[in-house]
């Protein structure tokens, strides 16, 4: 089978365009939506674009209870989004009771799920970039057991 090479007019060819691209980071992922970004702009500009990022605004901020929201701040409406989620990236911080605690896999995939959410019914799909599968070290139950990937994986 032959390797098909996309180039920048082939990947924002506008007779082939189903819907407007948005990127979402979640918190974490921000670097990687970044980096993401640099290159679909650079594209979309060499073939006349009027593009500066393609990242739509968005946050999760935390309540003093601990609870979270996720908060889109631009319309998605027959967007294709794709979200961003780092699960093991353990820098995130949040303050809760006056002590400072780290995301963990769980909160990430949460925060996923909250961005989801904010969107959903609007965008015309979505899709997640996940470097590392929340709960993926484990691929099968070993006595009474969650299998987190699993399920993680039906919820999207």
């Amino acid at each position: 089978m032959a390797e098909q090479n996309l180039g920048p007019r082939d990947f924002f060819a506008k007779e082939d365009a189903i819907a407007d691209l948005g990127l979402i980071a979640c918190p974490g992922a921000e670097e990687l939506c970044k980096l993401v970004d640099g290159h679909l702009v650079r594209w979309a500009q060499e073939v006349g674009m009027n593009v500066d990022t393609f990242i739509i605004p968005s946050d999760c901020p935390r309540f003093q209870s601990g609870d979270a929201k996720g908060l889109v701040k631009t319309s998605t409406r027959g967007d294709d989004l794709f979200l961003f989620v780092d699960p093991g990236n353990y820098s995130v911080t949040y303050q809760l009771f006056g002590y400072e605690n780290h995301l963990s896999p769980d909160d990430h995939f949460q925060n996923l799920l909250r961005l989801i959410q904010a969107v959903a019914g609007r965008a015309h799909r979505i899709s997640v970039i996940m470097p590392s599968l929340y709960g993926g070290r484990q691929h099968r139950r070993v006595s009474r057991e969650s299998l987190d990937c699993a399920f993680a994986l039906q919820q999207l």
